[in-house]
C-alpha cells in the first residue's frame, strides 16, 4: 500500500490522471457517480500513472448538491481500488473545496480527514496567488504526512510577469511545497510562456514541477511539450474518451508523443485504450450534462475566460431574455477585473468578476448595484489583489472603509465546535460535522434523507431516535 508520505517523482516524465475529478468537472458538470468509477479502478491502477486526482474542487460540493453521495465514502472507495497508485485531490486553500474561506480549525480538521481518508498528495492553490491563504493548509498538509504541492495559478495581465511567478514559487518552497504546479485553468497557457515559466522555476527554485492546463485554446499539448523540454517532471492528461475540449490533453497522445524521446513515460498505450473504451460507454450515460464543445474556442484567448464562465453567462442571460447583451458582457469582465486588480479567473475569483461585470452591464450603469462578494473583495476579504485595485471603484463600492491588512482568516472565529452543537445528534462519523461546517444546508439535507433510510421514517418524526442515542451519533 502506498504510504501518504512516501509519495515519489519519477525521473522520466510522469502523468497524473484526471478523468476522475477534473475531466468530468470540466465536461459533464462533475456528475459522474462514484458506480461508474469503481468498475475500472483495477486497471487504471495497473497503468503505473504518477497519480490520479480523484477529489477535491466541485466534487464535494456536487456530491451532497446533486447526486446523494457521501464524499469522503467515495474517497474511501476509491482508495481501497487504488492499491499502487497515489490518489491526489485539489484544495482552495483557506476555501478547501467551497467558496468562501473558513476558520482555521475547520481547515486543519479537513485537510487532517482527507489524508486519513486516502488521500497522498494535496495539490494547494489561492485564487489571488497570496500565500497567507494558503499557510493554513500546508501547515495542515505537511503534519498529516501528505505531499503538499504548492500552485501558482498562470494568468495574463501588466503585473503577471516571470518575476511574479519566480516570486511566489520562492515563496511556496520556503512554505514547505515538495513540488510546485503551474495552475492554467483557462486554457490560455502558450507553449513560450510554459517553457519560460518552467525553465525559471528549474533554475531558480530547484523543487519538481507539474503542469496543468486545459485544452479549451487547442495550445495545451504543445504548451506540455515545450514545458517538458524546459524539465517539466509532471503532467496533467486525461483519459482521450474525457479528454480534450475544457478537459486535459489525451494521456494516450502525450504517452505517444513521448515515446523514444528521454521523457518516455513507458506507460502502456494498449491498457489506457481499453479504460477509454470504457469512459466512452460512460460519458453517453450523461448526456444531458455533456455540453462540451468538439473543437477549440478561440474567445478564451480573447477575454480570458474559462469556458465554463461563458456557458455560465449564456444560461443566466437567457433566463433573464438579455442574450443579446453577452458580448457587452464579456467585454465587460477585463474591464472590471483590471478595477479589481487583476486576479487570475479561478474558483472563487472568476465568479466574483463575472457576476459583478454582468450586474455592470445589465444595470446600465458600472457598479450601481454590486455584490457583498465584490464589496469582500474589496474590503481584503478575500487576501490581497495581485495589483493595486482602482482607488476610484472602491470608494464607491464601500466609501472611506479601509482594507483588513492581516491574513483574512485571521478574523474568522472557529467553526468546528458550533458547526458540531448546530448539527446535533444527526451525525455518523466526524466526517459528517466537516460536511456540514462547509456546506450547511446541502450536508442537513443529505443527512436527514441519509437518516430516513436507516431508521426508515421521516426524518421529521425520527424525535425518539435521536433521544435514544444521546452520545450524538447514529449506528452506521
Amino acid at each position: 500500500m502506498q504510504a501518504k508520505n512516501d509519495v515519489q517523482l519519477k525521473k522520466k516524465v510522469g502523468i497524473t490522471d484526471t478523468t476522475l475529478r477534473d475531466a468530468h468537472q470540466s465536461l459533464l458538470a462533475t456528475r459522474m457517480k462514484t458506480e461508474d468509477m469503481l468498475p475500472i479502478v483495477e486497471k487504471m491502477d495497473a497503468v503505473g500513472f504518477h497519480s490520479v486526482e480523484v477529489w477535491g474542487g466541485a466534487t464535494f460540493d456536487t456530491c451532497l448538491r446533486f447526486l446523494s453521495e457521501d464524499p469522503w465514502e467515495r474517497l474511501r472507495l476509491l482508495k481501497k481500488g487504488f492499491k499502487k497508485t497515489p490518489l491526489q485531490m485539489l484544495l482552495r486553500g483557506q476555501n478547501l473545496v467551497g467558496y468562501r474561506h473558513y476558520p482555521d480549525d475547520v481547515v486543519e480538521a479537513f485537510v487532517k480527514k482527507a489524508v486519513d481518508n486516502g488521500i497522498s498528495i494535496i495539490r494547494i492553490f489561492d485564487a489571488l496567488n497570496d500565500p497567507r491563504n494558503m499557510e493554513k493548509a500546508f501547515e495542515a498538509a505537511k503534519k498529516a504526512g501528505a505531499h503538499v504541492q504548492g500552485t501558482v495559478c498562470y494568468t495574463i495581465s501588466p503585473v503577471h510577469d516571470l518575476e511574479h511567478y519566480a516570486k511566489v514559487a520562492k515563496i511556496l518552497k520556503d512554505m514547505g511545497a515538495d513540488s510546485l504546479c503551474l495552475k492554467d485553468m483557462a486554457g490560455i497557457l502558450s507553449p513560450k510562456a510554459c517553457y519560460d515559466i518552467v525553465k525559471l522555476w528549474k533554475e531558480e527554485v530547484g523543487l519538481p514541477v507539474q503542469i496543468h492546463s486545459h485544452y479549451t485554446s487547442g495550445m495545451a499539448s504543445m504548451a506540455y511539450l515545450k514545458g517538458i523540454e524546459a524539465g517539466a517532471d509532471v503532467v496533467d492528461c486525461a483519459i482521450s474518451s474525457m479528454s480534450l475540449s475544457s478537459s486535459q490533453p489525451p494521456d494516450e497522445t502525450i504517452v505517444a508523443a513521448l515515446q523514444g524521446t528521454p521523457w518516455d513515460t513507458g506507460l502502456d498505450l494498449e491498457l489506457l485504450t481499453e479504460i477509454a473504451e470504457y469512459f466512452r460507454e460512460v460519458r453517453k450515460k450523461y448526456a444531458e450534462f455533456d455540453k462540451a464543445s468538439p473543437v477549440p474556442d478561440p474567445n478564451v484567448l480573447r477575454y480570458q475566460i474559462p469556458g465554463g464562465m461563458i456557458s455560465n453567462f449564456i444560461s443566466q442571460l437567457k433566463e433573464q431574455g438579455q442574450l443579446d447583451k453577452l458580448r457587452e458582457v464579456l467585454d465587460e469582465v477585463p474591464r472590471v477585473r483590471k478595477d479589481l486588480g487583476y486576479p487570475p479567473l479561478v474558483t472563487p475569483s472568476s465568479q466574483i468578476v463575472g457576476s459583478q461585470a454582468a450586474l455592470n452591464v445589465l444595470t446600465g450603469e458600472r457598479y450601481k448595484i454590486v455584490t457583498n462578494e465584490v464589496k469582500d473583495y474589496f474590503r481584503g476579504l478575500y487576501g490581497r489583489p495581485p495589483a493595486p485595485v482602482d482607488p476610484e471603484v472602491q470608494r464607491k463600492v464601500i466609501g472611506d472603509e479601509k482594507p483588513v491588512e492581516k491574513r483574512p482568516a485571521d478574523y474568522i472565529e472557529p467553526g468546528l465546535e458550533k458547526a458540531r452543537a448546530e448539527l446535533g445528534h444527526l451525525y455518523t462519523q466526524e466526517e459528517d460535522v466537516l460536511s456540514y461546517a462547509l456546506f450547511p444546508q446541502q450536508a442537513r439535507k443529505f443527512l436527514e434523507e441519509k437518516l430516513a433510510r436507516q431508521t426508515g421514517v421521516d426524518f421529521d418524526l425520527a424525535e425518539k431516535a435521536r433521544q435514544d442515542h444521546p452520545a450524538g451519533y447514529y449506528p452506521a
